[in-house]
């Protein structure tokens, strides 16, 4: 029998010294059933919100991680409890940016028509992984700078023909681009993850 090999698991604890137990045991529990835990995907985590009223001696806290794309990291409620977060991981955010900068640059002779649908898709993409509650602020700024980009190439179809913000605005009046949305939560966004790796 074949189990899926891409299952992603985090695991959180109080106390550090049972952490370190089951970083050691687990790769010999799931040996008993013929799995393997990948040995370089694998790692021990401090993850700890910054005490209160601690000063930059103490600014490596909170500790945040990378995991499926999100940076997960702690903040403060608005009943002033520590939550753990989540928002778009920068190299990511820098990774749709620059695929979507190089595709508008390769078709900026193309119809503004067929431009702004293939936009269209390739935003919501990027909601339909990212949208998740608490990342708004990651996904604004996703829209903003593919307007940004949009707009830089643009107006290198026409040197002798400027344009500019008047022009790029009175366009997005027309042709917006998708609005930002976050609406799952992260629970709803795992198992989707879970049900994809199979």
């Amino acid at each position: 029998m074949r189990f899926p090999r891409a299952t992603r698991l985090v695991l959180g604890f109080t106390c550090e010294a049972d952490a370190r137990m089951v970083l050691e045991l687990l790769p010999q529990r799931f040996t008993a059933y013929g799995l393997t835990i990948h040995p370089e995907k694998t790692r021990l985590v401090r993850f700890r919100p910054r005490p209160r009223g601690r000063g930059p001696k103490h600014s490596d806290l909170p500790h945040t991680f990378d995991f499926l794309g999100f940076t997960h990291y702690w903040a403060l409620s608005r009943k002033g409890r520590w939550v753990v977060k989540q928002k778009t991981a920068s190299n990511r955010f820098t990774r749709a940016l620059t695929t979507i900068a190089m595709w508008c640059r390769r078709h900026r002779h193309l119809k503004l028509t067929e431009q702004h649908a293939k936009l269209s898709q390739k935003v919501r993409g990027h909601y339909n992984y990212y949208g998740i509650t608490g990342n708004s602020k990651s996904l604004s700024s996703f829209q903003t700078r593919v307007i940004r980009v949009w707009k830089k190439w643009l107006g290198r179809r026409n040197r002798e023909r400027k344009w500019n913000w008047v022009r790029h605005r009175r366009m997005l009046e027309r042709y917006s681009l998708p609005r930002p949305i976050a609406a799952r939560s992260v629970l709803r966004h795992a198992a989707t993850m879970t049900r994809g790796t199979g």
